[in-house]
């Protein structure tokens, strides 16, 4: 049986709906929208905080929709080993809410940057990865604040842990500042946690998953996590 997926949305999410698209009518998956102020995961499998501006960004990316009432039972299922995955804004949340290490920071650019990119995958050992059929993919990115830093012991365990997933790349996979569109340490694009349940990051999967789009490179992600966790 396939999962059941879960999309949270905030106040000022914009991307909401294009996850809730790809999951239930491109991957034919049951999903449920999770409104902020409520606490009922609705017995999803995975949960979804997709990108946008929660709580328009006014104080901090993700630092306001981090005490939103769901997140509590975000966090709650995180930390029994339910499988979060966290888009753009849903990165900066997941670091907020210390689900995930590091922070996001201005672009180095300090300007918004909405184009394709290509992210190298860096780990094809995780339930989001583990069958993807390419090393490079290409797929969009629409952020302000997606400049990935750490400080250099959290950038050693992260290295040491492999939770390193995705990083900034040339179309042949080739990485170095050059194509590094916001800054970020290491060109790093993803992480998960330690323990392989928690996803973050900044690139848009859900916005290149319909081959009506003639991009689809997102589908690989989606479709590699339902089969790695079918029930």
């Amino acid at each position: 049986m396939k999962p059941k997926f879960g999309v949270v949305v905030f106040p000022g999410s914009n991307c909401d709906h294009d996850a809730y698209y790809v999951t239930k009518k491109i991957l034919d998956c049951e999903t449920e929208f999770l409104w902020h102020k409520d606490t009922d995961l609705k017995n999803c499998d995975v949960i979804i905080l997709p990108g946008g501006f929660s709580y328009g960004d006014y104080l901090r990316t993700g630092a306001i929709a981090r005490f939103s009432p769901i997140m509590e039972s975000v966090i709650d299922f995180a930390n029994k080993g339910g499988i979060v995955l966290g888009i753009c804004n849903g990165f900066q949340i997941l670091i907020e809410a210390n689900l995930l290490p590091g922070t996001l920071m201005k672009n180095v650019s300090t300007k918004f940057i909405c184009k394709d990119i290509f992210v190298k995958v860096a780990n094809h050992e995780t339930v989001l990865t583990k069958n993807v059929s390419k090393n490079i993919l290409e797929i969009p990115i629409a952020h302000g604040d997606g400049n990935y830093f750490i400080d250099e012991k959290g950038l050693h365990s992260l290295k040491e842990n492999n939770q390193i997933i995705f990083q900034y790349c040339s179309d042949n996979g080739e990485i170095s500042d050059k194509y590094n569109p916001n800054g970020s340490a290491e060109n790093i694009a993803g992480i998960m946690n330690k323990s392989g349940n928690v996803f973050g990051m900044m690139p848009h999967p859900e916005r290149c998953s319909d081959s009506t789009l003639m991009k689809s490179d997102g589908f690989l992600l989606f479709n590699t996590l339902i089969q790695n966790i079918i029930k």
